[in-house]
């Protein structure tokens, strides 16, 4: 059976992007986690178990603007750079059409607190999306980008290190940003669905 909606077992694929393990919780380079969450909360979609290498979850949304629609989150267990070892299989099984599959991710190119949605495009160095896009294909998937600054450097050492540090903002304005993030990722699905 083709790649594609009709007869697939989930409407939308949404992929939260992180790093696995306590010592990434709560970093800026794991803020697709934090949205995925938030979002898995919002659509009712109960707690997530082991399958394709990550945290998945899967069913109709319970709530929300996109209620009915059948839902898979994954959160690869992976570490970020080969998140296309979870999300191609997964994709494969779920036959989630690709302009289906939609991408959270942390984005240093943007100031914090920007949030920016696009089909496709460049990848912008990003190591996780360079990983999906051979893992499926192609790039044309959607991405919800979550900006969460950039230091004043581009030594590569800083600027990782930069992104695997916990948010210096304060905690409200973390938890503003994640939830316009999923308010974000939430009205993809209704446009497109």
């Amino acid at each position: 059976m083709p790649l594609g909606r009709r007869g697939a077992p989930a409407d939308w694929l949404i992929v939260g992007l992180g790093n696995p393990g306590a010592e990434y919780a709560g970093t800026r380079h794991n803020v697709g986690f934090a949205v995925t969450e938030e979002l898995r909360r919002r659509f009712e979609l109960g707690k997530p178990k082991a399958r394709y290498r990550g945290r998945f979850s899967e069913g109709r949304a319970g709530a929300g603007g996109v209620r009915g629609i059948r839902i898979a989150i994954l959160e690869p267990q992976t570490y970020m750079n080969e998140a296309g070892r979870s999300v191609g299989p997964a994709r494969g099984e779920l036959r989630v059409a690709l302009d289906h599959i939609l991408v959270v991710h942390d984005e240093i190119d943007l100031p914090f607190g920007e949030i920016r949605v696009r089909l496709g495009g460049g990848l912008a160095g990003h190591n996780g999306l360079k990983s999906i896009k051979a893992a499926l294909g192609s790039g044309e998937f959607h991405r919800v980008r979550v900006g969460v600054g950039r230091p004043p450097t581009t030594d590569p050492d800083r600027v990782a290190a930069y992104v695997l540090s916990r948010f210096r903002e304060p905690p409200a304005e973390v938890r503003e940003l994640i939830e316009r993030a999923a308010d974000a990722a939430e009205q993809v699905l209704a446009d497109a669905s």
